[in-house]
């Protein structure tokens, strides 16, 4: 998708501090954390939600959450605890319509959030 931000830094379009990149999906540092680990993992192929993506590639999501456990291993945070979250539409905060997992941690994280 040509206007799509996480299209471009999945394709190296737009530059960003990839921490994993395969064949399939990108993880990165997200430019404004809210934890001091803040990871997104995203799919190459765009699909603007979750469901989107769980519909059209179920095994590609299995790999995206496996790779974010794989990050918070990397990332030290995976003994202590860490929160894997997406967002699906503006009304739950999502402002990048590409599917994204954000693995967070480094800190304690409260329930419920927001």
């Amino acid at each position: 998708m040509s206007d799509c931000l996480f299209c471009a830094i999945a394709s190296g379009d737009i530059p960003a501090d990839v921490v994993h990149a395969d064949d399939d999906m990108v993880a990165f540092r997200d430019i404004n954390p809210q934890a001091p680990v803040h990871v997104l993992v995203i799919p190459r192929a765009h699909h603007a939600t979750a469901a989107e993506l769980g519909a059209a590639d179920p095994a590609l999501a299995g790999r995206l959450l496996e790779a974010a456990g794989r990050i918070a291993e990397a990332e030290g945070v995976a003994a202590t605890g860490y929160r894997v979250v997406t967002n699906t539409g503006e009304g739950a905060g999502q402002s990048v319509h590409h599917v994204h997992f954000h693995v967070l941690g480094g800190r304690d994280l409260t329930w419920p959030p927001g």
